[in-house]
């Protein structure tokens, strides 16, 4: 069964059907070569996988992202962070940096960063005279910050998937880790726009107090969402409905820029990127499951526990398996399938469940950069028209410098449990 359900996946992976489609058929075709299994429960599964409160925040958080985009969020946020970074050498490239920064804590996803507010800082970087496909890299390298910074689709996911750890304790692990990756970035961008004489941000003319004031109602929503959960005001379900309604009137009656004839389609921009998000998560599901039934999990943890690795060198093996997977699975099907495989392993080895979370995060997240599966760089290439061949070319400084900041999170375990301490989270 094991063995049909992985041959089936990797030959439609190689055929280049979606991954969703990828696990639902090779579920199926797993269970109908089972005997005693009746394919109704792959739909079982297929509605379990989505049986869980907690997945409402997908929705919310998705809404409140794209109400704080049509109410001029990416404008707003562009303008502070030029003013803030862009007198310096490369000084559009640290505005790219920081504006992507600030965005990825409203948006939770890599994706609709990408899409969204890259492309127009794509275009902005183009007319600066800086490369195509260095404006293109520097943008979907930026997205990654997306997952990593509360709210986060993927923390959500994987709270799911390991009671091991809460939601807000992640949200809290994931702060300084995504300002390292950012900073990590920015010194990148400073030395390529050194070589290549990349020029300073256009000079901005208003003052940096009145921009401050300006996007201040745009930088309270992650400080709203994590203040409300930490104080007990309202779950994390309940903090992305919260979001919804305070992205409604920032945008409509502070900025003034979201009109209600802009809402049915930004309704039917959340509805698809709902359905895509939670048809992954689905079946994923089902694939979980039949690797369950096929006790893959309990085999492979026996296999590596045989091996009596260390702490360290366990969370090493689990990172190039992840750094592997994650070329060629996205990391919200990762999580749920290598989770519940991994995570026992870290507990068993003394692991700050916490600690692991964000190197399994992180670590996955940066397959959407690398080819061939990498979606950051496919929905980049899209939005900005450049080639993938040149984009990842320039795209490879900066993956060093994002497995640098992997490296850190691994080897220091306080750069992602120290925040989340701090304010009495232990999971």
């Amino acid at each position: 069964m094991s063995a049909v359900l992985g041959g089936v996946f990797v030959g439609l992976m190689v055929l280049g059907a979606p991954i969703a489609f990828a696990m639902l058929v090779a579920g199926f075709v797993a269970v109908w070569v089972k005997p005693g299994l009746s394919a109704l429960v792959v739909i079982q599964n297929l509605f379990s996988g989505l049986d869980s409160f907690p997945l409402m925040a997908i929705p919310f958080f998705i809404l409140a992202a794209e109400l704080m985009s049509g109410g001029a969020l990416t404008d707003v946020l562009l303008h502070f962070a030029a003013r803030l970074v862009g007198r310096h050498r490369g000084g559009l490239g640290h505005a790219n940096i920081l504006t992507l920064t600030f965005f990825s804590g409203i948006s939770g996803s890599a994706l609709a960063d990408a899409a969204g507010p890259g492309a127009m800082l794509i275009r902005m970087m183009k007319k600066a005279g800086y490369s195509d496909a260095y404006a293109a890299a520097l943008t979907a390298s930026t997205a990654i910050v997306g997952p990593i910074i509360p709210p986060s689709i993927i923390m959500i996911i994987y709270a799911l998937t390991d009671n091991s750890v809460t939601v807000t304790g992640l949200f809290l692990a994931g702060i300084v880790p995504g300002v390292l990756i950012a900073l990590s970035l920015a010194v990148v961008n400073h030395i390529v726009s050194a070589k290549r004489n990349y020029r300073s941000a256009p000079e901005e003319t208003l003052p940096l107090t009145r921009l401050f004031v300006r996007a201040l109602p745009a930088l309270l929503l992650p400080f709203i969402i994590l203040g409300g959960i930490h104080s007990g005001v309202f779950t994390p379900t309940e903090a992305s409905a919260a979001a919804v309604l305070y992205a409604l009137l920032v945008g409509r009656f502070v900025y003034g820029t979201l009109q209600w004839s802009m809402l049915p389609a930004i309704l039917f921009r959340t509805a698809l990127m709902t359905s895509s998000v939670l048809f992954i998560v689905a079946t994923s599901a089902v694939f979980a499951w039949v690797l369950t039934v096929g006790q893959i999990p309990q085999t492979v943890a026996g296999w590596i526990a045989g091996m009596q690795l260390s702490p360290t060198m366990l969370l090493l093996a689990i990172n190039v398996l992840l750094l592997v997977v994650g070329i060629f699975i996205e990391p919200l099907p990762g999580v749920m399938i290598m989770v519940p495989i991994l995570a026992p392993l870290a507990d068993a080895a003394g692991l700050n469940p916490l600690h692991f979370a964000i190197v399994v995060i992180v670590n996955l997240t940066l397959g959407m950069i690398t080819p061939p599966v990498g979606g950051l760089l496919f929905v980049t290439s899209i939005v900005s028209g450049v080639q993938m061949g040149p984009m990842v070319r320039e795209a490879r400084p900066m993956l060093v410098a994002l497995l640098i900041v992997l490296a850190l999170l691994t080897f220091f375990p306080v750069l992602s449990t120290w925040l989340p301490g701090l304010l009495g989270y232990r999971n």
